[in-house]
């Protein structure tokens, strides 16, 4: 008897849609890309040309009609998630948001309650969960091989100095619900702290912007500590000040040793630069990109290149969608999760405006 497949529609057209999406829902067997909603078109930008074989819908009201249509992918800007996340399932569909979830932890717990009353599955796109630097600092601190966690630091640094110009002034450089950088690049780092360690017991929070020219007052930079009463203290940042060769990404400190990376997950670097999916190389750091680690031995640290882990790439998101969606594991990333991380950035904001360390 063969698998059950789903029809998968993906709402909206951009660069979400077509690097982190599309082509991995299609390396999935037991997942059909089935319809694309894109409202707008463009020259030499219209799915229903590129896709010719698929359904692609101009109107969401017929799109959502569709009783083909089994899941659907949210892969539009963070002010219309709640509206569009909330009209899939209502009309029965499983929903995969991009991230941030939602703006607010209000419109999160009221999308994951009417899920539960669909009987549906809701979750959220944390890709960078399968990212091979955080796999491997993962296998780190899991395997003890680091012993006891007292430091963690994650960052997003860039060198992006001059405001961004009006032209190029999507979602992630303006001024909105659900917009700025801890929003945009925390969703994914903050997850990333609270999937390894857990919510934390206290946060504190500097947020605003780095830049000297800021018309928009849109908040480019962010550094948020997570305290654990284990005495661990995470700093998850993003800069756009760093005028750096190598951008640093993690350093993790144990007692008994010490890993430090630099250079960012690979992934998106090569399907924005052509390499697809199931390429041989993708998702494979050159060695000179490894990370390095510290242990003690006889009582003095040695330090040797750690290679990244390899083998998991952003396909396993969508390969545990399809094992939840057949009821043969847990999602890859859920909307209760999400909930989470979106507290966590209230509370950071709430954190930065009062200059004060808050409890979770």
């Amino acid at each position: 008897m063969p698998a059950k497949t789903w029809n998968v529609c993906v709402i909206g057209y951009g660069l979400s849609a077509k690097t982190f999406h599309l082509p991995f829902i299609q390396l999935e067997p037991r997942l059909k890309l089935y319809a694309i909603y894109q409202r707008d078109v463009f020259p030499n930008d219209d799915a229903a040309v590129d896709y010719p074989d698929l359904k692609v819908y101009r109107s969401s009201e017929e799109m959502f009609k569709d009783e083909a249509i089994d899941v659907v992918v949210v892969s539009t800007s963070p002010e219309s998630h709640y509206p569009l996340i909330k009209l899939a399932l209502e009309h029965g569909k499983h929903v995969v948001s991009e991230k941030p979830f939602t703006p607010t932890t209000q419109e999160a717990d009221e999308l994951i309650a009417l899920s539960k009353k669909q009987n549906k599955l809701l979750a959220v796109y944390q890709n960078r969960r399968f990212d091979a630097d955080f796999l491997t600092v993962t296998q780190l601190v899991k395997s003890g091989a680091l012993g006891r966690i007292v430091e963690y630091e994650s960052h997003i640094d860039r060198h992006r100095p001059e405001q961004p110009a009006a032209s190029e002034s999507v979602w992630k450089n303006k001024v909105m619900p659900g917009g700025s950088a801890i929003y945009d690049l925390g969703a994914h780092i903050l997850d990333q702290a609270v999937h390894l360690f857990g919510l934390p017991n206290r946060v504190t929070a500097f947020i605003g912007s780095q830049r000297e020219v800021n018309t928009t007052g849109y908040e480019d930079a962010f550094t948020v500590l997570f305290h654990y009463n284990s005495g661990l203290v995470a700093t998850i940042k993003a800069t756009v000040v760093s005028p750096e060769a190598e951008q640093f990404r993690f350093w993790v400190r144990g007692d008994k040793g010490s890993y430090k990376k630099f250079h960012f997950d690979i992934q998106e670097e090569q399907l924005r630069g052509g390499i697809k999916a199931t390429d041989s190389v993708y998702g494979r750091e050159p060695r000179e990109r490894y990370g390095t680690l510290s242990t003690i031995q006889n009582g003095k640290p040695v330090k040797e290149v750690y290679p990244t882990v390899e083998g998991t790439t952003w396909a396993e998101y969508y390969r545990r969608l399809a094992q939840a969606l057949a009821g043969e594991g847990e999602l890859p990333a859920s909307g209760e999760e999400a909930r989470e991380v979106i507290r966590l950035i209230e509370l950071a904001k709430e954190s930065s405006r009062l200059g004060k360390t808050l409890e979770v």
